[in-house]
Order: C-alpha cells, then sequence, then structure tokens
C-alpha cells in the first residue's frame, strides 16, 4: 500500500509540473495576441453537435479507511465515459467506475476478502492548461482538474475469482459518494488522446469499516478518448462589436436640440446665400476702387452686437482690404423707435462695436473715423446699421 501512494504523489506532483511547464512553453499564435499577451476569448458559440467525446480505460484502486490509513491490496478498476466541451475551459460528462477492491482484516467482526463496488457519476470539468495559457487545439498535453459526484453501489462477499464472481455479488449498500480528480490528456491526433485519470472518491465508512467517518477508494486509470463531435475545436471570434451604451434624454431635451439644429441649418443656408451674392458682385477691391461702400451691417432692433451671419460679412471685408487703408464708419438707428436720445445711443454704439472689431482683424485705429446719423435708408429695417467704407 505504501508503493500506491507513492504512485498517487509521483504522479500528482508530474500534472502540477504540467500544468506550469506546458502553459509555459508550448504556445503558438493562436493563443496570443501581438504583444505576446495571452488571449483567451471571446469564441464561436459551440453548436450541440460539436466538442462530444468517448473514452475509457483500466488501471488499479484500493481502499483507504480513515485520513491516512490504507487498508488491503490493490484491485482491478476501470472507466467509460462520455462527454462534451462546451467551452475551452469548461466541459460535462457521465459515466461508470468500477470493479473491485481487496481490503484485508475485519470488517464489523467479518472477514471481507474484497469488495465489488459500481460507481455511476457526473463531472464537472476544468481545462487548467487553457485557463491559463489560452486555448490551444494542438496542446500537447493538457491538465483538467475534476469534480465528481454520484452514486456508489456496492456488495462484498466471499472469494474473488474473475468477473463471473463479480458480477454474483449482491449491491445492497448503495450510497452518495464525491470526490476530486485530474485527468491528464495528451494529444495523438485530432480524433483520439490518450489518459492518465487519477481519482479519489469518498463515502460513509459506516457501511464498510469501523475506522473513521469516511471511506475513500482512490484510483489510476489509464485509457484513450475518442472525439466524436460534429467540430472537434473552438475558433476566436475574428473581431468584437464595441459596447454602444445610449444616452437618455427626456423629450423637453431632445426637441430642444432639434430646435437648435434647425435653427443652425437655416442659418448656415442664409450665410451660403450671402457668400453666393458677394462672389457674384466680384472681388471687394473692385468697389473700393470705384468708391463705393464696402460692407452694410445689419443690426436687430435696439441691438448693439454684431450677428453671426453679419460677423461672416465683415471677416470677409476684412480679409480682402489692405490693413493700411482709412476707413469711415456711419452708425445708423431707425426714428421711427425710440427716443431720439436712445437712438443716437445705438447709433454711436454700434459704430464702436464695428470699429473695435476691425482693429482686432488688424486695421489701424487711428485711420478709422466714426460718424453717426438716423434713418440712414428709407426703412426702419434697412436703418439699423453700419456702414464701412473705405477712403
Amino acid at each position: 500500500m505504501k508503493g500506491f501512494k507513492t504512485l498517487l504523489g509521483v504522479v500528482a506532483a508530474a500534472t502540477l509540473l504540467g500544468a506550469f511547464s506546458f502553459s509555459a512553453s508550448a504556445q503558438e499564435n493562436a493563443n496570443r495576441d501581438e504583444n505576446g499577451n495571452v488571449v483567451r476569448g471571446a469564441y464561436v458559440t459551440n453548436g450541440i453537435e460539436d466538442n462530444w467525446f468517448l473514452g475509457g480505460g483500466i488501471g488499479i484502486n484500493t481502499v483507504q479507511e480513515g485520513y491516512f490509513h490504507m487498508n488491503g491490496h490493490m484491485g482491478f478498476a476501470t472507466d467509460i465515459h462520455v462527454g462534451k466541451w462546451l467551452t475551452p475551459v469548461s466541459g460535462l460528462q457521465i459515466g461508470w467506475h468500477g470493479l473491485n477492491n481487496e481490503p484485508n482484516g475485519k470488517w464489523h467482526g467479518t472477514v471481507r476478502e474484497h469488495v465489488a463496488f459500481n460507481y455511476i457519476h457526473a463531472e464537472y470539468l476544468f481545462n487548467a492548461s487553457n485557463y491559463f495559457s489560452g486555448y490551444k487545439e494542438t496542446r500537447f498535453w493538457d491538465v483538467i482538474p475534476y469534480f465528481t459526484t454520484g452514486v456508489l453501489i456496492t456488495g462484498s462477499g466471499g472469494p474473488y475469482d474473475g468477473l463471473k464472481d463479480y458480477i454474483k455479488q449482491p449491491f445492497s449498500n448503495w450510497e452518495f459518494a464525491a470526490g476530486f480528480g485530474v485527468r491528464n490528456e495528451f494529444r495523438i491526433n485530432e480524433k483520439w488522446d490518450a489518459i492518465v485519470d487519477i481519482q479519489d472518491i469518498v463515502a460513509k465508512a459506516a457501511s464498510y469499516s469501523s475506522k473513521g467517518r469516511f471511506i475513500a477508494f482512490p484510483s489510476i486509470t489509464v485509457g484513450a478518448s475518442w472525439n466524436f463531435g460534429e467540430r472537434n475545436n473552438f475558433d476566436r471570434l475574428s473581431s468584437i462589436m464595441p459596447v454602444v451604451i445610449p444616452l437618455s434624454f427626456t423629450e423637453e431635451e431632445y426637441n430642444g436640440l432639434k430646435d437648435k439644429v434647425a435653427a443652425l441649418e437655416k442659418e448656415n443656408a442664409a450665410l451660403k446665400d450671402k457668400i453666393a451674392e458677394l462672389e457674384a458682385r466680384g472681388p471687394v477691391k473692385e468697389y473700393i476702387e470705384a468708391g463705393v461702400s464696402a460692407v452694410t451691417l445689419y443690426f436687430d432692433m435696439g441691438q448693439t452686437t454684431v450677428s453671426d451671419r453679419e460677423m461672416a460679412h465683415l471677416e470677409y471685408f476684412a480679409s480682402e482690404v489692405a490693413k493700411d487703408k482709412e476707413l469711415s464708419l456711419v452708425g445708423s438707428a431707425d426714428s421711427k423707435t425710440g427716443s431720439a436720445k436712445r437712438n443716437a445711443y445705438l447709433a454711436a454704439e454700434r459704430a464702436k462695436v464695428v470699429k473695435n472689431l476691425l482693429v482686432k482683424a488688424g486695421f489701424d485705429a487711428d485711420k478709422i473715423s466714426i460718424d453717426t446719423t438716423t434713418d440712414a435708408y428709407n426703412t426702419p429695417a434697412k436703418s439699423r446699421v453700419v456702414t464701412v467704407n473705405v477712403k
């Protein structure tokens, strides 16, 4: 029994060593990005018909009473299972594990020469190699820990002499059992893998032994697995669309933004029309040489600020006229609105605002003269202006 415990330790240590050594060294481009970092997904959806496997093995098992007490000789073990990989890391399987152990000594006052058992089990498989090193279809060694649970059905009796006596056993003890295992899969080709499986299941000891509260059945089996799914690999998504989180707006906010957009579009169209009109007239310099007013800026009633539309006209003027020219500004207001004092203020203030803008554009303030008037033109709307002339 000491030799069996030593064997378990050696195989378990080799498994852990393989999990790290193969994860670190046996890599390929498919599981690394351009910076060499492990890429773990995302993967194309795994179909119901994909990544199935059927496996089996033979080996040895024994009985472990209490915590660390091995009892009896090694017995013959078999295992048959079928399962499916849901992702490169997670899988499920069901199966059957048997056949017998040969303990020595008295259990409950009776000499038991052997214990035959059936373990109907289900497992959750965790591919540690794919988890830590990224999925790799052609990896030679995959280390797969798993959790197992199921029903342990046992029968014990007289001398055991082959399968015939095993079949005759009175399987009277039904117990819940659970445990852990580590499967080592070694790739042969796309369809076949060799398997070395270490497992230890635990059940209540009362039905079998008086030593301790639990009894365990450690085993090692060696076998093979056949991959029979429609597809036996996983494809990584070529691209992942970014998640767009929409911003929420109230109906009032939405309508407000919609109105602003409409107003800007209208103003933009008006500016385009004005530019087209100016371009149709020809360069401003031709009007300067003819002594014609270079630009007229219109103001809203009672306002002294230059609108965006009129600012576009002034900027166009400034770009066409030499900065050393002398300019004459005439500010105007309409007499039909407001008092004479208010109109005089508006006319003068409008001219001052335009002068300041021209100075900012690069014209000499000393070469800009200002005059004011009312009713510059024959209608009130046209009289709220500042005309800019070049001397």
